[in-house]
């Protein structure tokens, strides 16, 4: 199985608003910037995400966006989900990853998908941040454009 950019992308967003700005809405511009991601492309995996209700968007001088559940309630399975459909999709898997009754080896690969499936419903993106504090990594404080109010 290979993760797309796109997935990637997308993680590293989340990643980055649990991270650096919990309870606070960020620019996507900010995102981009921290996390080297082409701004256009990440504003496209964020309307993924936000019709997915994984990120909520306000507009406005203090708007950006938001994590719509706290990061213990989202999962990676979710992300890839909004991202690229079904995780199943992404294995290369004949007639919809349903294989025959007599295909042995099919029926294994399916077993090794269901149990992907799982490692994936299992990792929040709390872990994620919980590896980072662990690793030592440094919170990025706000930018200064982000704090000031523009008239």
């Amino acid at each position: 199985m290979r993760i797309t950019t796109k997935t990637g992308y997308g993680l590293h967003a989340l990643f980055d608003m649990a991270f650096h700005c919990p309870g606070r809405a960020v620019g996507a511009k900010e995102i981009a910037d921290r996390q080297s991601i082409p701004l256009r492309y990440l504003e496209q995996i964020l309307q993924d995400l936000r019709r997915a209700k994984i990120v909520d968007a306000k507009r406005g001088p203090r708007g950006g966006y938001t994590l719509c559940q706290p990061p213990e309630a989202i999962r990676l399975s979710d992300v890839i989900t909004a991202v690229d459909g079904p995780i199943e999709t992404l294995f290369a898997l004949d007639s919809a990853g349903t294989a025959a009754k007599t295909d042995v080896p099919g029926s294994v690969w399916g077993d090794l998908v269901g149990r992907v499936v799982d490692l994936y419903n299992g990792i929040t993106l709390r872990d994620l941040v919980a590896r980072a504090e662990a690793m030592g990594l440094d919170r990025i404080s706000p930018t200064p454009a982000a704090q000031m109010y523009f008239i």
